[in-house]
């Protein structure tokens, strides 16, 4: 017999036969015979009845017995991320406020949520705070009108009216227009101004400038501007901040004017004067001025109109102090108490420094050009002189002498410090002057008797020590050669 499945008639015939209870026995009494299952029924649909049978035998003890009392869990929060392996057995618990109006769970998402995330606001509203304008004492001032309330001046107020338009001939450099709901006053997109007098955004603009007001404008402003063409459509969904030329022109002055000049077009007139600047002088002399009869650009400050070269230029967005930085430079809080220590000890760390160079050169430096080592000309003998010592003025033995050469080697150094090489041979091997210089007959009447006493003095030390020394042939002990009748010393 072939290996396989038994049949389903050998497994009923398998199956040992149970006797069922006096109880069963008499509800089987009154119970309807069922007819038994087809051959061709499932497998699967017989298990699927048993298991069901056995259910409900169990679930039968189970009403008559008291309820035990139900443990309702906390639902778990879902969390972020990739699900781990190996997950609890809560880990798909659905939240009461995630599920639809059917009961049916939601499915989660990938991606940030539908607001800002954590931490950040939901969409909807500006994403940018306006912030309040403080003066220097951190005192709140008071905005009127969309700008800071500050004193006026009699002479700036005749450049310029109440809603920002320029009187006397006078432009702005970059765009000005109105704005839906607040009236005839004129504003300037914060950008422009900004990349006008070299800021790379408008955020350093309003930190540098602290009496700047800077206007967040809503969806309808926005979409009026859009509808002007002042501002691209792709910029809907950005937080616009917008300022009003009257207060850009206040801070600012000429350097906001198409050809501004010094105190001729600024506001404050007197805070220039006392600036030291020069009147009648450009305020940018780096503005392209179109020629005459033609407009003024004012699109090179419109970012969608190539202003990102602003990005690029390499200036700083700040004024920096002139010079190059020290590097290493220790920073040390001078104090009317410490700074006469501070004083001395940077002194006696120069010093240091100098004697530490010094040092390191005594030993030599390699030119890689000359493949030579070079040495401090101050620690190099300028002059050679050999002296034979008398035989009573030595101690080294008559045989030693004889046949070895004893040299001592023995330094001396001039009185005074800058008296040259010495020798009559000095002034062809040093490059320059050589020693003191000689006075003309008209400068030593100019000097005083004194000092032309003094320089005297140092004058004939100078022929003393130069006394000392002969030339080449004569310090260097080089006989004369002898030179024979073909002309070749023998």
């Amino acid at each position: 017999m072939a290996r396989g499945r038994p049949s389903r008639a050998a497994a009923r015939r398998s199956t040992p036969a149970r006797s069922a209870t006096p109880q069963q026995q008499d509800s089987d009494e009154d119970m309807v015979d069922v007819p038994e299952s087809r051959a061709e029924t499932p497998k699967e649909e017989e298990e699927d009845v048993d298991s069901a049978a056995q259910g409900s035998e169990e679930a039968a003890p189970s009403e008559r017995s008291p309820s035990p009392v139900v443990i309702q869990p906390f639902p778990r929060k879902k969390r972020l991320g990739r699900p781990p392996k190996n997950r609890p057995p809560d880990w798909n618990v659905t939240e009461p406020d995630n599920t639809s109006e059917g009961g049916t769970p939601i499915k989660r998402k990938r991606g940030r949520p539908v607001g800002g995330g954590r931490g950040r606001p939901p969409k909807g509203g500006p994403s940018h705070t306006t912030r309040v304008p403080i003066d220097k004492e951190g005192n709140m001032m008071d905005v009127v009108h969309d700008e800071v309330d500050l004193p006026e001046d009699e002479e700036g107020e005749q450049k310029v009216d109440k809603l920002g338009n320029l009187l006397g001939g006078r432009d702005y450099r970059v765009r000005i227009f109105t704005i839906k709901g607040r009236g005839d006053r004129q504003y300037m997109l914060s950008t422009e101004p900004a990349r006008c007098c070299g800021f790379r955004d408008s955020y350093l603009f309003f930190t540098k400038h602290m009496k700047l007001y800077k206007i967040i404008i809503d969806d309808a402003e926005k979409r009026d501007l859009i509808d002007r063409d002042i501002i691209p459509h792709s910029y809907k969904g950005r937080a616009i901040g917008v300022v009003t030329a009257r207060s850009v022109f206040r801070e600012f002055g000429a350097r906001i004017i198409i050809a501004g000049k010094r105190i001729i077009d600024d506001y404050y007139v007197t805070a220039a004067k006392e600036r030291g600047d020069v009147e009648g002088e450009l305020a940018d002399p780096n503005d392209r001025l179109p020629p005459p009869g033609e407009p003024y650009n004012k699109n090179q400050y419109v970012a969608w109109h190539g202003a990102s070269s602003v990005y690029h230029t390499g200036v700083p967005s700040v004024p920096t102090a002139n010079g190059k930085p020290v590097p290493g430079k220790r920073k040390v809080n001078i104090t009317s108490a410490n700074w006469q220590f501070e004083h001395g000890r940077a002194a006696s760390r120069f010093n240091s420094n100098l004697s530490k160079l010094r040092r390191a050169n005594l030993t030599g430096v390699y030119d890689p050009h000359t493949n030579l080592l070079c040495y401090p000309k101050v620690t190099q003998p300028t002059h050679a002189r050999w002296e034979q010592v008398p035989v009573e003025e030595t101690d080294v033995p008559p045989l030693v002498r004889r046949k070895y050469l004893v040299v001592d080697s023995v330094f001396q150094q001039p009185p005074f410090a800058g008296l040259g090489i010495p020798g009559p041979d000095g002034d062809f091997v040093d490059v320059g002057i050589n020693g003191l210089p000689e006075l003309d007959h008209e400068d030593e009447q100019n000097m005083k008797p004194e000092e032309l006493e003094a320089f005297m003095h140092i004058k004939r030390e100078e022929q003393e020590w130069r006394s000392q020394w002969g030339g080449e042939s004569t310090d260097g002990a080089r006989a004369k050669p002898r030179i024979g009748f073909v002309g070749v010393p023998v």
